[in-house]
């Protein structure tokens, strides 16, 4: 529950959802938060902590019950997404594996590939990733360089990706690449690798970031990787791109999601800290410049959960549309980040030390204008609209 705004409730929030969202919370505190420090070091969480989560029941939570799932609906993502920011850990990869690669197994699997796949991604046995962006490629999907030409009943996979999260503990991996190079949007098609001493796949470096150290992100090669044919996504080759494209709405309203929470969390942050430090004889959130700093963030706060709130409430209710997903992912990355910096100038010195749960969130909280699309793609797509 939001600590923030107490009396708050989303229209899409049911006694399910909160049930949830203290079971959530109780977990973190738990499992997850005494080993922050060490997974930032490690640049990586335990793999055994997936296994934990989805002993939880916290994976896969609006998945269908014949694969394992809990049959909810994107509120519950959205609500374990959540609690993990406001428990300051941003290393656990939660976003990509089960909101986001679990629903392109889901929506675009076939009941073998479901089967096969998805209760292993709901136990956490299977940790999944997605790989989209290479080293030349960024926003620009149909431009992917990595190849799939088919070699009878496999596909010969070529090429690199990089800024891969779960790079390091990922069983499956959705790739995008080129089945067909000569067609480009119309020859993207999207493969699952299942890499567990798999020829060919090799897992890079993981990548020096300025934040998130505990998410373990990696650059990811393929050399003549023979992946089966049957791991393709969908009734036939070439329909990669429409499949991105119909499910980047949802990955940017659970980036939308982590942005209005971390706002939140870096509010709170600051009040208590006003509250405690002395400057002249009195708190410093006494100062009428700094009570209006905090004033206006919370303010700010709460334009955000309105509006990545409504854009959930419209995705639930079945209208998946981009724009809106787009305008409150814009928002929300844009506006929570400002609100980060404003409350980490209350800290002083103290803000620019990694110590305090402010540093990390600023150091994490940029990259939120960049993935998923960046802050100008979203701006394209909210002016096609218009």
């Amino acid at each position: 529950m939001s600590q923030l705004f107490p009396d708050y409730r989303p229209t899409w929030e049911t006694d399910a959802h909160r049930d949830l969202r203290r079971h959530a919370a109780d977990f973190i505190k738990k499992e997850a938060s005494p080993h922050r420090e060490r997974w930032s070091q490690q640049h990586a969480v335990d793999r055994e902590f997936w296994n934990k989560a989805g002993d939880a029941g916290l994976l896969g939570l609006d998945l269908d019950e014949k694969w394992g799932g809990a049959g909810g609906d994107f509120g519950m993502q959205a609500v374990v997404q959540e609690e993990l920011i406001y428990a300051h850990d941003n290393g656990f990869g939660f976003s990509v594996h089960s909101p986001i690669v679990s629903k392109y197994l889901e929506n675009y699997g076939n009941d073998q590939q479901r089967a096969r796949w998805l209760p292993g991604v709901i136990s956490g046995e299977l940790v999944a990733a997605i790989s989209m962006t290479e080293p030349g490629t960024g926003s620009d999907l149909q431009s992917v360089r990595t190849t799939a030409i088919r070699d009878g009943d496999h596909y010969v996979i070529n090429g690199s990706k990089t800024f891969i999260s779960n790079g390091t503990h990922c069983d499956l991996l959705v790739i995008v690449a080129k089945t067909d190079p000569s067609q480009g949007a119309a020859g993207v098609s999207l493969i699952v690798a299942e890499t567990k001493d798999l020829p060919g796949f090799e897992r890079g470096r993981v990548l020096e970031k300025m934040g998130q150290h505990a998410q373990d992100t990696r650059e990811l090669f393929f050399t003549d990787m023979r992946v089966p044919v049957a791991n393709l996504l969908g009734e036939q080759e070439g329909l990669g791109f429409y499949q991105l494209m119909g499910e980047l709405a949802r990955e940017r309203l659970i980036i939308a999601s982590v942005c209005s929470a971390l706002a939140e969390a870096a509010i709170l942050e600051a009040l208590q800290y006003s509250k405690d430090r002395e400057a002249f004889g009195r708190p410093i959130g006494k100062f009428q410049h700094n009570a209006f700093v905090l004033a206006e963030c919370k303010t700010e706060a709460f334009a955000i959960k309105c509006t990545v709130d409504t854009a959930i409430q419209q995705y639930i209710d079945g209208h998946n549309d981009p724009a809106t997903a787009s305008m409150a992912k814009l928002f929300a990355a844009e506006t929570s980040d400002k609100i980060v910096d404003r409350c980490l100038q209350l800290f002083g010195g103290y803000g620019y030390m990694m110590e305090y749960p402010i540093a990390n969130m600023y150091t994490g909280s940029r990259v939120n204008r960049i993935y998923g699309g960046t802050s100008e793609i979203m701006k394209e797509i909210i002016s096609r609209s218009m």
